[in-house]
């Protein structure tokens, strides 16, 4: 069996967007297992911690059992990062697999940031696969063949991965307003 660390907050489309990266794992209704993990407030301390209780855990483990996967849930209380490290050494986690958001380069120096800090401090393989709203937005567009790219939308994309053509162009955002013909 192997085992992903599945760690949620209250954001939805972070949560989404790890569920179906570990659904989407080699084999994974048959030999995957996610400890799905949700690190609490000390000030939220309950009888009964759940990951099940905030919406994103809840459907987080409906989808994760919809596609076959064995799901078991555990909450903490504490430092987030350094919880999940924890939790990840209980389990003996084969991946951690984080739901990071965007933060510009300030915010990370000023806030941290709990993504960064367990993968720079886990021994185990960090996956990062952010926001699932931003996931399904391609970020370039090969002008040849139509492969799309979906990356950090400043990379330069010299060559097609798919036909070697070289016209690989930026997508503009939707909030951009597009220039006049």
């Amino acid at each position: 069996m192997y085992t992903v660390l599945l760690p949620v907050d209250t954001a939805e489309s972070r949560a989404t967007a790890q569920v179906e990266t570990a659904i989407g794992l080699p084999d994974a209704a048959s030999s995957v297992e996610v400890e799905l993990l949700h690190v609490f407030d000390e000030a939220d301390r309950t009888e009964d911690p759940s990951p099940l209780q905030l919406r994103s855990g809840e459907q987080a483990y409906d989808r994760l059992r919809e596609a076959g996967l064995s799901v078991e849930t555990t909450a903490r209380f504490g430092d987030p990062a350094s919880e999940i490290l924890a939790a990840a050494d209980e389990a003996d986690a084969d991946m951690i697999l984080l739901g990071g958001r965007k933060r510009s380069p300030l915010g990370s120096v000023l806030f941290g940031s709990v993504s960064q800090e367990v993968t720079l401090d886990s021994p185990r393989p960090v996956v990062v696969t952010g926001d699932r709203q931003e996931q399904e937005m391609p970020t370039h567009r090969c002008q040849s063949c139509g492969e799309e790219y979906y990356t950090d939308h400043d990379l330069e994309i010299t060559s097609c991965r798919n036909c070697g053509g070289t016209k690989v162009e930026r997508i503009a955002d939707e909030e951009e307003p597009t220039p006049p013909a």
